[in-house]
């Protein structure tokens, strides 16, 4: 995956983060890992020392609470992050483009797994006339329906386990779980069920 932030960019962004408040090292770490949706959670050994850095230049200042350290935005840091405002912009897009990325992938298996399920359905549903389309002396029809009943049941915790773990591995990771996917994955839902039904009042 390419870098996040290319060179110099995520200097001023952690004093954009420091411009909007005070923070400590791991507040810093988890910010820079929700702004990003999850495609960046940097180590401390990557942001201590950038700290270190940006107040041997004067532009942070850092105060121990308890056990602590609270880093906080100078007043050249302050200039530094306004006098480089259109760089912040173009940071933040890339960010977003990031972001919006993430949340098209998600939506894109949530779509490809409701069209694997519309299939199995529509399967499931052909199958008995195809393989028996005249029931033989003695076949009884509940004892096919309690059959495929079981067969649809796997099918649906299937989809359900594979979505399911989809998720809370994004979310876990960090990931932003836009609204508009849960929503998709909502219609897809109502729209598979609404199938169920045309098949069965048939």
């Amino acid at each position: 995956m390419p870098a996040v932030f290319s060179h110099g960019d995520l200097r001023l962004y952690l004093l954009s983060l420091l411009d909007e408040t005070p923070r400590h090292g791991y507040d810093i770490i988890q910010a820079l890992a929700e702004r990003t949706g999850g495609t960046y959670t940097p180590s401390a050994g990557t942001i201590y020392p950038r700290l270190a850095k940006l107040e041997e230049e004067g532009l942070v200042t850092k105060t121990v609470d308890g056990r602590k350290t609270i880093y906080a935005i100078t007043d050249a840091g302050r200039a530094e992050v306004r006098s480089r405002a259109d760089e912040l912009d173009g940071i933040q897009e890339g960010l977003a483009d990031s972001v919006r990325l993430i949340a098209d992938g998600v939506r894109a298996s949530v779509r490809e797994a409701m069209r694997s399920l519309r299939a199995d359905l529509a399967a499931a549903a052909n199958a008995p006339a195809q393989e028996t389309p005249h029931p033989r002396p003695g076949d009884d029809p509940r004892v096919r329906s309690r059959e495929q009943l079981q067969r649809a049941e796997v099918l649906v915790n299937e989809f359900r386990g594979r979505v399911r773990a989809d998720l809370r591995t994004h979310v876990a990771r960090g990931g932003e779980l836009p609204s508009a996917v849960v929503d998709e994955l909502g219609v897809a839902l109502d729209a598979a069920a609404d199938a169920v039904k045309a098949h069965l009042g048939r």
